[in-house]
């Protein structure tokens, strides 16, 4: 199976909600590697790449997040592989 990568952000209450870290527990669970961020402008940015069916997984999950989430939008693209390694909270 192919490896993909998606590049995007969430938006809704995604801050202040744990978001990130339940992000990079399905990430690691999915064995995703990659990383998400908060923003100032309240959204959340997230790069992940892995097997193709696992990549749709976590974008699938993104659309709902944890139930402590709200989420309004979801905008993902599909990019180039960036050769990232593990999957990290930046800060």
């Amino acid at each position: 199976m192919a490896r993909i990568c998606m590049h995007g952000y969430v938006s809704g209450r995604v801050q202040g909600v744990s978001f990130r870290q339940y992000t990079e527990e399905q990430a690691e669970r999915l064995e995703l590697d990659g990383w998400v961020r908060n923003l100032p402008d309240g959204r959340v940015e997230v790069l992940f790449e892995g097997e193709e069916d696992a990549v749709r997984e976590l974008a699938a999950w993104l659309e709902r997040g944890p139930a402590s989430a709200r989420v309004e939008a979801v905008a993902l693209e599909q990019q180039g592989l960036q050769g990232v390694a593990g999957f990290v909270i930046r800060r």
